[in-house]
């Protein structure tokens, strides 16, 4: 389906209405979509504040809310464009070269005498090098640290660069664990997305017994799906991305602006390997999500099957990589609450102007 300029999440519903009849069916089989009314009466004295925070009053009185939920996952997400136009406290001026500069103790800007290594020594990249954590989540984990302290400051060789350490890494620690099998490597960009340090690093992780838990049900999930309908659940998904128009192809890698995000301005990827068309995508994706949408603080996992054989099945899962705006740096609300905690996520970001703007950023970058 073409991506209509004009169509927005809110007209989700209508959209998936007006589907060919076996699209609809295999939209309908993985995702739910369901609308609500919120309705207010707002007394004459809040009519001069509620135009100035979110445009015009009628705007409020009715308000449409698109419920998605992700039948196969369960992944749950209220849309309502106003809550982005909630007051919010922030303080004033995000200047990381100035925080970077203030000579506060940063222990990544000489790894090599500012953290420890890891038992077999150090893996050194052409703009990386890896450091044993000091406090671990788990048996085996490491940081990547970036040459350029900056944590926005990424180039396409150094994301690349990033990628093929942590990877070189996870084998090292695998040949001295076997048991040690299941990779993750995951990227907080500042303190909003919850890095500790601005000097910008990744992070990379081996365990042992089964996938980290989110990896393990997706895999579960997917096989459910499986076994139920006969039909691989990733390709499903990228199909019915397609449909509502937020999903497309490029080098192989499948792009999805998600339309049950757990936040703002989800984009998953999706590609049989981790090829040189993934790297690159990773980086047009984040540059876009940087230069174009304006996103300063995010979360980046790039989940893989394991390292070695196990005893459960992961046929037909992909590596798949997951990015997800945290919002402003220095607002002081909390983008993360009892909702998103225990209920569903209460999202204001458009999937489908998003996938327009991803298409239109990846297509310039060819």
């Amino acid at each position: 389906m073409a991506m209509a300029s004009e169509v927005e999440i809110v007209d989700l519903d209508e959209l998936v209405a007006k589907l060919p009849r076996a699209e609809r069916a295999l939209f309908e089989r993985v995702f739910h979509v369901g609308v609500t009314y919120g309705r207010l009466v707002p007394p004459d004295s809040m009519l001069p504040w509620i135009q100035e925070h979110f445009g015009r009053v009628e705007a409020t009185l009715v308000q449409k809310i698109v419920k998605v939920t992700n039948l196969v996952t369960l992944q749950g997400v209220l849309f309502n464009w106003l809550r982005s136009h909630r007051p919010h406290w922030t303080a004033p001026g995000l200047d990381l070269e100035a925080e970077l500069s203030r000579g506060n103790h940063d222990p990544l800007a000489s790894p090599l005498e500012g953290t420890p290594e890891d038992t077999f020594g150090r893996v050194q990249g052409r703009y990386c090098v890896t450091a044993s954590n000091i406090a671990k989540f788990d048996g085996w984990h490491a940081l990547i640290v970036f040459q350029e302290r900056h944590p926005l400051h990424f180039k396409r060789e150094m994301l690349h660069d990033y990628i093929d350490t942590g990877s070189r890494w996870a084998e090292l620690a695998h040949r001295s664990d076997p048991s040690s099998k299941y990779y993750l490597f995951l990227w907080n960009c500042l303190w909003r997305a919850g890095a500790s340090l601005i000097h910008g690093h990744a992070q990379v992780m081996l365990g042992r017994d089964m996938h980290y838990a989110a990896i393990e049900h997706l895999r579960r999930s997917a096989l459910f799906y499986q076994a139920n309908y006969r039909s691989n659940y990733f390709e499903d998904l990228y199909k019915v991305h397609t449909f509502a128009g937020c999903g497309f192809e490029r080098d192989g890698v499948r792009v999805i602006a998600n339309l049950a995000p757990v936040k703002e301005n989800e984009v998953i990827l999706m590609a049989p390997e981790m090829s040189d068309g993934l790297k690159d995508t990773i980086y047009d994706v984040l540059a876009c999500l940087r230069d174009r949408v304006g996103v300063t603080a995010f979360n980046l996992v790039i989940y893989t099957p394991p390292l070695a054989p196990t005893e459960e099945s992961w046929e037909g899962f992909p590596v798949m990589v997951r990015i997800v705006d945290r919002g402003d740096p220095l607002s002081r609300t909390a983008d993360f609450g009892a909702m998103e905690l225990y209920a569903a996520s209460v999202v204001s970001s458009d999937p489908l102007k998003l996938a327009r703007t991803l298409e239109d950023a990846l297509s310039a970058s060819e």
